[in-house]
């Protein structure tokens, strides 16, 4: 709504998509921009799919976390669901720099990696827990999918994650490493 107020926010065409096979035509975007998102998909065939959609010198940038020891956010899942049975990919792969070329340079010219760190801030407990069962799409998804007793203890577990990362007034803060990489298609 807000974007249609503005001159020529009406002439955005939003589509739904899977990343790896779009449908849209060759060379037709400038720039392809992605927050956290195209690094659950299929490395190879999404690399294959942007670089097929970007016009000659067009950029691709895009956010992923980056694996970090002490994570509230997954440290839980492993806990209590076990860790993830091992794959050809994983989304954790996009934080590492010689995988990032490997998959990049082929198509892609002036890749750069810059590195960040967020800090997760809440105002309670309760606030992280509320984050996890009710906001964050990934989480939420997850807790749906379990019979009520695992649930419960996996939200045990986020509550005790969290508790660790408790400030003496009450707020919880915790650090998170991303990084947002760019690249020039060639």
């Amino acid at each position: 709504a807000i974007a249609e107020a503005k001159p020529g926010g009406d002439a955005v065409e939003w589509v739904a998509a899977d990343a790896s096979a779009t449908g849209l035509p060759d060379a037709s975007f400038d720039t392809a921009v992605s927050n956290m998102g195209i690094i659950f998909v299929e490395p190879a065939a999404m690399v294959a799919e942007v670089a097929r959609l970007l016009k000659p010198a067009g950029t691709l940038g895009f956010s992923t976390w980056v694996k970090a020891g002490d994570n509230p956010f997954f440290t839980p899942v492993v806990e209590v669901l076990g860790q993830p049975e091992p794959g050809p990919y994983s989304p954790d792969q996009w934080g590492v720099p010689e995988l990032i070329h490997e998959r990049l340079d082929p198509d892609f010219a002036d890749v750069a990696i810059d590195s960040g760190t967020l800090t997760w801030r809440f105002g309670s407990v309760d606030d992280a827990v509320r984050f996890v069962t009710d906001e964050s799409p990934m989480h939420v998804t997850t807790l749906t999918y379990l019979d009520d007793e695992t649930r419960s203890r996996l939200i045990a577990a986020f509550t005790a994650a969290f508790t660790a990362h408790e400030s003496s007034d009450g707020t919880v803060a915790f650090d998170a490493p991303y990084a947002v990489i760019t690249a020039r298609r060639r």
